[in-house]
């Protein structure tokens, strides 16, 4: 089976683990979903699941985490995504013997950003993904179709940070979402163009910490940056 996007866990939990080594406890991860199949039309596209080997990948990345913090999960509403959520906590829970809160949906994970799926699905089926993504960061794309791309990350980011703030002791927050969700943020607050930087793969994460009362955002392809 060949996959469309490169499956990112060892460089998600590499920079989860990064942040931890340093003694910081408050940290809230952004996390595309797994591995998961594709819809010929707009209308299928919301109810396309995770492939058996997208199940497999998110049931190891749970297997990964470490036992300190303990995942709170939360997930866009889309299925795929809480699919995702429940094969990570079924790979943690499996593999540390415990059971963790359920996980919870929210609008603000979901693809909300995108106001007419319709017209959204065709534009990437005329253009393909890469041009339609930068026309829509170049504001070439009609707000009546997807939403203001700075406002998405800005929102975006505002969520995760929340996220931190409503932590309880020991835990860490894995919210389960889409690329088109990471990539505004890469693009917008990192400096990390996807035409350069490469595609968000599966399990790809954007990690969000506080230090010193500030928030940061990281992820594999650089040092923590100001929020």
């Amino acid at each position: 089976m060949t996959l469309k996007y490169e499956v990112r866990t060892q460089q998600t939990i590499e920079s989860i683990n990064e942040i931890l080594d340093q003694g910081i406890t408050k940290i809230s991860v952004l996390i595309r979903h797994s591995d998961r199949f594709f819809a010929n039309e707009a209308r299928e596209e919301p109810f396309m699941g995770l492939t058996d080997i997208g199940k497999d990948f998110a049931f190891d990345f749970g297997s990964k985490l470490r036992f300190n913090p303990v995942p709170k999960l939360c997930s866009s509403f889309i299925g795929r995504c809480i699919e995702t959520a429940y094969l990570i906590d079924k790979g943690f829970t499996n593999n540390n013997n415990i059971s963790l809160d359920h996980n919870y949906l929210t609008k603000e994970l979901g693809p909300s950003y995108i106001k007419d799926v319709e017209k959204a699905v065709k534009l990437v089926q005329e253009q393909e993904s890469n041009l339609f993504l930068r026309n829509w960061f170049d504001k070439r794309i009609d707000e009546s179709i997807m939403e203001n791309p700075e406002k998405t990350s800005d929102n975006l980011c505002e969520f995760m940070v929340e996220q931190i703030k409503n932590l309880k002791k020991n835990q860490i927050a894995l919210c389960i979402s889409h690329d088109w969700s990471i990539y505004p943020i890469k693009e917008f607050k990192m400096n990390l163009k996807h035409e350069t930087n490469g595609d968000v793969g599966y399990l790809d994460a954007i990690v969000f910490f506080e230090k010193d009362n500030q928030y940061y955002i990281i992820n594999y392809q650089t040092k923590p940056i100001l929020l």
